[in-house]
């Protein structure tokens, strides 16, 4: 049995930078040497690359957990998600699994996030604490730690539908998370929730506005304080009319490992706000923020409806390129830019000694982006992964189970709210 893999012709992308190199082995679940040269040694197990990419392993920056996603994530090339919320027995199943098992993606998590009490995301995932008040922020980040979150949420409602958080504890709870060593990310609704998250001093910006365009004193303190944005435009597009989950589930390339039960999924159509927002002013803000020189981070907000875990992370590097962003800048955005933000030394690159989290494809996604989607082999931990293991799987059973009830009690508790206002 080989002891380690090598990878020989191929064209390496290092996560900000294609390099010279053509070569990259790796052992024990870490890159051990990259070279311009053939490291091929008697005994290696040696992958001929026949001149397509070697890229890091992606990195989703914005899932919500159901059982089944980390295996769905990797057979799409995702080696790394982050959770932005999810209650604190399924977050423990899913690291659980991920320290376990090398058929799925690694995860990291908010747990649950800050909101006031019935404000978002309380249709998806009531009962859980809230909060009333600035005075009980440190509790609640201390309950957060206890309960395994690597970094907080929190969630910012102005100008939404639902209630919400004041200025007051949202600073509150980012004082309290910065000074336990957390990072903050905050979800926004509308630009003005940009302006509190902004002037909070927030780490990450979730979503990104699409009620108005961003104003560019407003995009200048993100760019000078060095906010990151995570757009989600991958369900953002869903929600706002757009046929993007269509547009997935359409790609051959996509389509072979997402299957019939989801591809369905794809097609049916977008959970409806009743608001009905140009989409094109979302794609319009990642582009002022883009130029602006924010960093950008990719991330699908997967499970919602018109996105499906890891095949959605390569329509959002689509829809990025499509709002300006080189292809190289979208896919640092799902590479070595979440993993610095997020204090994820070990991945996001390839280079000696990061983990051997490798996707391999056929083509050049630095010249057509969408040549992500052609993927020839995924390595998580140096493990070969089988892309063929989760269509009809119990696990892929389980996870449209889990799909499907949640998609149920929301538009049930949307039909209520919205009843409950015409009375």
């Amino acid at each position: 049995m080989a002891t380690a893999t090598t990878i020989v012709n191929a064209k390496v992308f290092d996560g900000t930078q294609v390099r010279d190199w053509t070569s990259v082995r790796f052992a024990g679940g870490v890159i051990t040497e990259c070279s311009a040269d053939s490291l091929a040694r008697e005994g290696d197990e040696v992958v001929d690359a026949a001149g397509g990419t070697l890229l890091p392993g992606l990195i989703d920056a914005h899932v919500h957990l159901v059982p089944g996603a980390l295996q769905q994530s990797l057979i799409f090339g995702v080696t790394t998600v982050l959770d932005m919320f999810s209650k604190p027995g399924l977050v423990a199943t899913a690291k659980e699994q991920a320290g376990t098992r090398p058929d799925v993606a690694d995860v990291r998590s908010s747990g649950i996030g800050a909101t006031a009490p019935d404000g978002h995301p309380s249709l998806m995932y009531a009962p859980f604490p809230t909060l009333t008040a600035a005075g009980q922020a440190e509790q609640f980040v201390a309950d957060r730690i206890a309960e395994g979150s690597d970094y907080l949420k929190i969630f910012s409602g102005v100008g939404g539908l639902w209630p919400s958080l004041n200025f007051e504890t949202i600073k509150a709870l980012v004082t309290a998370a910065h000074a336990r060593g957390l990072l903050v990310v905050a979800h926004v609704s509308s630009a003005a929730g940009a302006e509190q998250v902004v002037a909070a001093g927030a780490d990450v910006m979730a979503h990104v506005p699409a009620d108005a365009e961003l104003d560019e004193d407003l995009v200048g303190r993100i760019a000078e304080a060095g906010i990151a944005v995570g757009p989600t435009l991958a369900t953002i597009e869903n929600t706002l009319g757009e046929p993007g989950g269509a547009a997935v589930a359409g790609d051959p390339r996509l389509a072979d490992a997402l299957g019939e039960a989801w591809t369905r999924r794809l097609t049916s159509g977008a959970l409806l706000t009743g608001r009905r927002l140009p989409y094109a002013w979302a794609e319009n803000n990642v582009r002022r923020l883009a130029d602006a020189g924010v960093t950008v981070l990719a991330g699908t907000d997967a499970p919602n409806p018109g996105t499906v875990f890891g095949a959605s992370l390569h329509r959002e590097l689509e829809l990025l390129v499509r709002c300006g962003l080189s292809p190289a800048q979208a896919l640092a955005a799902a590479t070595s830019a979440p993993a610095r933000v997020f204090g994820l030394a070990d991945r996001g690159r390839v280079a000696a000694g990061q983990r051997a989290d490798l996707v391999l494809v056929s083509g050049d996604p630095l010249a057509d982006i969408t040549e992500t989607r052609a993927i020839e082999r995924i390595w998580r931990g140096g493990v070969l992964c089988d892309r063929r293991a989760f269509v009809a799987s119990p696990a892929e059973a389980e996870q449209l189970d889990a799909f499907d009830a949640q998609v149920a009690k929301v538009v049930a508790a949307v039909r209520e709210r919205r009843s409950a206002r015409r009375l």
